[in-house]
């Protein structure tokens, strides 16, 4: 093995944390994956910090809190001083290439008014060399599928339709599109990132020196359709029924902000040409979508394997650091919603598994982990420090068995629920637009979620796991409410921005660097 590995992160679109049959779900299929967590470790605990998209990247790549980065929705620009995975990366020589997307927008202050990166959300972070871009819309996916011979349609979005009729009458459908299981965006991206190794072997480049790749799939994220095998892989009838109220009515009572979610969250937006509402789905249009969501990950899953297949092969896989994770989870009709937003858990419970280069590990780790952990990690095994402002911790004592003292003993996460096109939110809402937030704590008992302008929730995990009673007007919960209350004004104090405050340029030896380390929330 190099003195330094090479490093593979990869990220899967919107995937569920449960969503792995290494942990006993009843309907996926991840072989690949399971095998990969079998040569490192599974955090079985761990959670996205924010959501959709652009913030749940941002925290990824960063290592900050929502709070801190400020990078609120899709189209909210990263701050250009805030160091990243790829900025601290480069610094020792490594060249992190990107594959897929990053969904950071510019910094304004950085380019000019009239550049292109100023019109999309859609752009890269900061010193990635990008070698295959791939956004939603999917260009360069589309240009081959169409040099394949494949009907795109006359618009893009019209290769998601159905290449059959059998639909639900609300839209929902197991129907393939018009493309093969050898032909999805998930194949595509993969066999440039093989093209590329392959290549790098054969160059100039082949010198030695350890490679870093971000490869970005988009799937499992909507729309919900998959190839053949893969859209009848699991039979609607034996996909389960969400967690959810009684009824739209009960669950919309909980809370003024869940009712503003019901009443606006468009089928179209997950399922093609979809109309209707997600909210008013009958059983066996939610089962359809649930089963159809889990051969999406069986096909990403698969993938995965024709990867890891192509680094044994080349005898790269055992000199390689591997971190397969999300941004952010899917709701999957849990409370008569798709998609990420909320306070709920499967928006924000991800998967994540780290190999590490070298002897393999084996094992599971069951405590709390976040996404801000992911960057921090990685920096401590290509062997650069971790910045002083990164609110994350590396996970690294975890694959040799170690358990930090400190560690944190509750996961947080931030949603920004403002509609900046619009102003929708904040109308509806009667909310200033920066009130349009709300900030979780959870533990393995409690959960917590504050509203800058709307009333608290809080759930009783041990008694309530599926989170349907809020118990934060009930008398006999007061002070558990006003204990976690405390609990998130401490995590806010203690992880705000911190760049310099570690610094002490007063001390008679000279400049001195306080690691934050000492203690953590």
């Amino acid at each position: 093995m190099s003195l330094r590995p090479n490093v593979l992160l990869i990220t899967l679109d919107q995937f569920r944390g449960d969503c792995l049959s290494a942990l006993g779900h009843p309907n996926v299929r991840t072989p690949h994956l399971d095998a990969l967590a079998a040569d490192g470790v599974l955090f079985t605990d761990h959670w996205a910090q924010c959501a959709p998209c652009s913030p749940g990247r941002a925290s990824l790549l960063t290592g900050l809190y929502q709070m801190n980065h400020r990078v609120l929705r899709n189209g909210t620009p990263l701050d250009r001083r805030h160091p990243t995975l790829a900025t601290e990366a480069r610094k020792i020589g490594y060249d992190p290439m990107l594959f897929g997307y990053t969904d950071q927008t510019a910094d304004p202050r950085t380019i000019s008014p009239s550049s292109p990166r100023m019109r999309t959300y859609e752009g890269f972070a900061p010193d990635f060399a990008v070698h295959t871009p791939l956004g939603e819309d999917g260009a360069l996916w589309r240009q081959w599928l169409a040099e394949r011979g494949i009907d795109l349609g006359d618009e893009p979005k019209r290769i998601w339709r159905p290449n059959g009729g059998d639909r639900h009458p609300t839209g929902a459908h197991a129907e393939p599109p018009a493309f093969g299981a050898e032909e999805t965006e998930t194949a595509f991206l993969t066999g440039r990132v093989i093209d590329h190794l392959r290549e790098r072997d054969g160059g100039a480049e082949s010198d030695g020196n350890p490679w870093f790749l971000h490869v970005s799939h988009l799937r499992p994220h909507p729309p919900f359709v998959v190839p053949a095998p893969y859209n009848t892989m699991v039979a609607p009838a034996d996909a389960a029924l969400p967690v959810r109220a009684a009824s739209r009515e009960v669950q919309a009572a909980m809370h003024p902000y869940l009712r503003y979610a019901l009443d606006r969250t468009a089928l179209s937006s997950f399922v093609y040409e979809a109309p209707g509402m997600v909210a008013d789905l009958d059983d066996e249009a939610v089962r359809t979508i649930r089963a159809v969501y889990y051969g999406m990950i069986a096909e990403v899953d698969a993938e995965v394997g024709r990867l890891m297949a192509f680094l044994k092969e080349r005898g790269a896989y055992d000199d390689t650091m591997i971190v397969v994770t999300s941004d952010h989870g899917e709701l999957l009709g849990d409370h008569y919603l798709f998609g990420k937003l909320g306070w709920f858990d499967g928006a924000y419970r991800i998967p994540l598994i780290v190999k590490p280069a070298g002897s393999p590990v084996f094992g599971r780790v069951d405590v709390i982990t976040e996404a801000v952990d992911v960057a921090p990690t990685i920096l401590q095994a290509i062997g650069v420090a971790r910045p002083p402002a990164m609110n994350g911790r590396s996970l690294l004592p975890f694959l040799h068995g170690e358990v930090p003292v400190t560690w944190r003993n509750a996961a947080h996460w931030e949603f920004d629920f403002r509609e900046t096109a619009s102003g929708e939110a904040e109308r509806a809402l009667g909310l200033p637009l920066d009130a349009c937030q709300l900030t979780t704590l959870r533990d393995d008992r409690y959960k917590y979620v504050h509203f800058s302008g709307l009333p608290p929730l809080l759930f009783d995990l041990g008694r309530d796991p599926h989170e349907l009673d809020n118990r934060a007007d009930d008398e006999d919960y007061r002070d558990i409410r006003a204990l976690y209350a405390e609990r998130m004004l401490s995590w806010r104090a203690v992880h705000q921005d911190r760049t310099l405050t570690g610094w002490d340029l007063t001390a008679p030896s000279g400049p001195l660097h306080r690691s934050p380390d000492r203690g953590q929330w």
